[in-house]
């Protein structure tokens, strides 16, 4: 294709896609605008998918919750005159720091005076479950799947692999361990045991934040803390979750807990959708080229230059 084509076709996207951002935008938002709150209002923020460093945004297996995204609802919701929030867990847990964040940021919202319901979905286990010990109630349906308190780290050993496609991996280090967990050979047992502290260390901290949020003796919470899986029934009756219900009853129970006159309204904090990032990478370009989107004389004398 000539090469001028090109640049106009580059140029008619750029300036469409920016009048689409400046038209857009505005409508969007409006529709998008969330009624005021009072104290009568309860929030909702949802965490789901699997829990990871940075934003939110669907992955290749599903939705991913980033703790960016989270922290900014629950600052939000802070900043807010709501006087609960139901934060509804669907995740089978994830990055061990992102977890520690968020539940970090649960207690900061608890301790500005909001109230704090769970309400578990199909699965909060792992590091849902860090998140979750945080909340002034937990809220579970009898056939969640919850618990799976530990802390898991796997490598792979490819070296039997690569002999047999004739791969040899030729690796350049700074000092010994600087590839460790490397698949091209096998685990030393120093490496090893340098893992299994980090490991240990981090289940150390799983275990203490269990234990406050739920006012349990550490050495109770290590009985159940194996790894293994409970029901939202077994949960229960284990002393790991306060209460067999679904949302709405999770809502009401952190109305009652705050105080807050029925009929219940209720805010949604949400993550960015795909057409927010659309609207803000059209917004960007319309920054960026300044003039160029508002003024056709400046379309045409590019277009001059260039033809």
């Amino acid at each position: 294709m000539n090469r001028k084509i090109i640049i106009g076709i580059i140029i008619a996207l750029v300036v469409l896609t920016s009048l689409a951002g400046l038209f857009l935008a505005p409508i969007y938002s409006a529709a998008r605008r969330t009624p005021e709150t009072d104290e009568n209002t309860v929030g909702i923020i949802y965490l789901e998918g699997v829990i990871m460093g940075g934003s939110s945004a669907p992955g290749l297996f599903g939705i991913q919750s980033g703790s960016d995204s989270v922290l900014r609802q629950l600052r939000e919701a802070q900043k807010d005159d709501v006087k609960a929030v139901v934060i509804r867990i669907n995740s089978p847990g994830g990055s061990a720091a992102a977890s520690q964040e968020i539940r970090d940021e649960v207690v900061k919202l608890k301790k500005s005076g909001k109230k704090v319901v769970v309400s578990m979905g199909d699965v909060a286990a792992s590091g849902g479950y860090w998140v979750a010990s945080a909340a002034d109630k937990i809220v579970a349906n009898p056939a969640t799947i919850t618990g799976s308190i530990g802390v898991i780290m796997q490598f792979s050993n490819m070296t039997e692999l690569y002999d047999k496609i004739g791969i040899k991996p030729i690796t350049i280090k700074s000092k010994p361990f600087k590839d460790i967990g490397s698949p091209a050979r096998e685990m030393t047992e120093t490496e090893r045991q340098i893992l299994q502290g980090m490991v240990d260390d981090i289940y150390a901290q799983f275990i203490k934040v269990v234990s406050e949020g739920r006012n349990m003796d550490p050495a109770e919470v290590e009985k159940i803390a194996d790894g293994r899986i409970f029901t939202g029934r077994q949960a229960k009756e284990l002393g790991l979750v306060d209460e067999l219900g679904n949302f709405y009853d999770a809502i009401d129970i952190a109305a009652d807990l705050a105080g807050i006159e029925k009929p219940v309204k209720t805010k949604t904090y949400t993550r960015k959708s795909a057409l927010d990032i659309l609207l803000e990478r059209a917004n960007s370009i319309t920054t960026c080229f300044g003039r160029f989107t508002f003024r056709p004389e400046d379309v045409l004398r590019l277009k001059d230059n260039i033809f």
